[in-house]
């Protein structure tokens, strides 16, 4: 995310404002001057002139190096992908005339899926015709099937119909 804000940034010669606001290499306010005062204060200081606020009036710019900046943002965005934990979610579909038995085998899958610690994504396709005005037997369905591995999970979203299938998801607890 930080490396797309560093690629808007202007540095040295790509900045055409006529004056701005400059920051010493210590963040120190060095009030407004013209950008060739700017730029000749970061030459020499041997360091880059990077506009770090272009919308501001007049535009604010910092003395800093800034390969050794974009190297530090480069390295924080690696260190947050590090620490970001991708969550899996799986699919279950049932029926509307689902059996107690096929509900018992599935219930069984999905809480091997969430002791994994992936999310359940409980589907009843085909909701349709004379099975829409029943779309209620569907949703106690989906209530009983929660109650047969409740001990495992939260509910993420609660059963709904939309469209043509009755959706819920499912969480596992020790993620909450």
């Amino acid at each position: 995310m930080e490396d797309n804000i560093i690629k808007e940034l202007k540095i040295n010669e790509q900045i055409t404002a006529q004056t701005v606001r400059l920051l010493g290499a210590e963040g120190e306010q060095l009030g407004v001057v013209s950008l060739k005062e700017a730029n000749q204060k970061a030459d020499e200081s041997g360091l880059d002139l990077v506009e770090i606020s272009p919308n501001a009036n007049p535009p604010v710019c910092r003395i800093m190096n800034y390969g050794k900046y974009k190297f530090e943002a480069q390295k924080k965005e690696k260190e947050a992908k590090k620490k970001q934990k991708a969550i899996d979610t799986k699919t279950m579909e049932l029926s509307m005339r689902i059996e107690e038995h096929d509900m018992l085998f599935k219930a069984k899958q999905v809480k091997k899926f969430l002791e994994s610690g992936a999310k359940v994504k409980i589907l009843i396709k085909g909701v349709r015709g004379r099975l829409a005005g029943f779309a209620h037997q569907g949703i106690a369905n989906m209530e009983k099937f929660y109650e047969m591995v409740q001990e495992f999970c939260v509910v993420d979203q609660k059963p709904q119909l939309t469209g043509t299938i009755i959706t819920m998801m499912l969480a596992p607890k020790n993620a909450k």
